[in-house]
């Protein structure tokens, strides 16, 4: 099967991060940041995951963007993309600074692949109001995959954005990207769907959840991933197989935290609280569940 072999390539070449009870990682997926118009889906959510990120940082977590960061199908002008996020890259730049940075590409980043346009749009950012060009996400190296590897126990956790061996987001991707940019993109500022995306596709979401439970069974491996934008646990008994949902539901972001040795599921939306202001909270959704309870070996 095509993603056997492509999860197997994205396991052989990952980057590899030894953990332990000390580590804390935070990791979102899927958040196609565009710039500010009616078809970017990321604006209504933008304050939430602002707030959230400065938690992150500030409680000293690596923060891990597991593909489809920047909607770079419908922009491949990544500037047009900063230019409308700049305070959320404001923090992103922080994690960076503080080497505590993973960007991982997908299929509506896979631009990220290529290191020379890394270069060319993240590493210098031209400010208009200065009228100069600053030191941006300098040495910025996006990859395909990353492991966490458990030093007491060995565990391997393998970390990708979910598109490896969906034909239409995968080997297909330039053609399915050209009718999204050029058709779909227009469409999706009025609510419609593209039909290749397994985001509203319940049939190819669940194939795509099917493949790679196929793969964790076979390897003993523990995947975390996006993709598909519906959040997964994995209840007692089940594979461990983790989505981190999406930032651009209608109401709220999802994520998944490693801290303690323990992996848990949360989700961060806005509230109004008792005094009728409105307010950003955290809620852990699934878990604490200790690490070990999914080494399946």
């Amino acid at each position: 099967m095509r993603t056997f072999q492509r999860l197997n390539e994205a396991y052989d070449k990952a980057k590899y991060l030894s953990i332990n009870e000390n580590s804390k990682f935070i990791f979102f997926s899927d958040c196609h940041r565009g710039d500010g118009s009616l078809s970017d889906e990321f604006v209504r959510n933008k304050n939430i995951f602002i707030h959230a990120l400065e938690y992150y940082y500030k409680n000293d977590y690596t923060y891990v963007e597991a593909g489809d960061g920047d909607e770079l199908w419908e922009h491949r002008n990544a500037r047009h993309i900063l230019t409308a996020n700049k305070d959320v890259y404001t923090v992103i730049r922080k994690f960076h600074s503080a080497d505590k940075l993973i960007i991982l590409y997908g299929n509506h980043n896979i631009y990220l692949k290529n290191q020379e346009y890394v270069i060319k749009n993240y590493y210098k950012y031209y400010s208009n109001y200065k009228e100069i060009s600053q030191d941006f996400l300098t040495d910025l190296h996006p990859v395909e995959s990353l492991i966490l590897k458990n030093e007491k126990t060995d565990q391997e956790i393998l970390i990708v954005h979910g598109h490896q061996g969906d034909f239409s987001n995968d080997q297909f991707w330039y053609f399915t990207m050209l009718t999204l940019k050029y058709f779909w993109r227009f469409l999706h500022a009025f609510g419609a769907k593209n039909p290749a995306s397994p985001v509203k596709n319940v049939h190819k979401r669940h194939k795509i959840e099917k493949n790679f439970s196929k793969w964790i069974q076979q390897r003993k491996k523990t995947i975390i991933c996006g993709h598909t934008h519906r959040a997964k646990y994995p209840k007692n008994g089940d594979l461990p197989y983790f989505n981190i949902g999406s930032c651009i539901y209608p109401s709220h972001i999802t994520g998944i935290e490693i801290i303690d040795g323990n992996i848990q599921m949360v989700l961060w939306k806005v509230i109004a609280n008792e005094q009728g202001f409105l307010e950003v909270i955290r809620q852990i959704i699934r878990g604490p569940d200790s690490l070990e309870k999914f080494d399946t070996r």
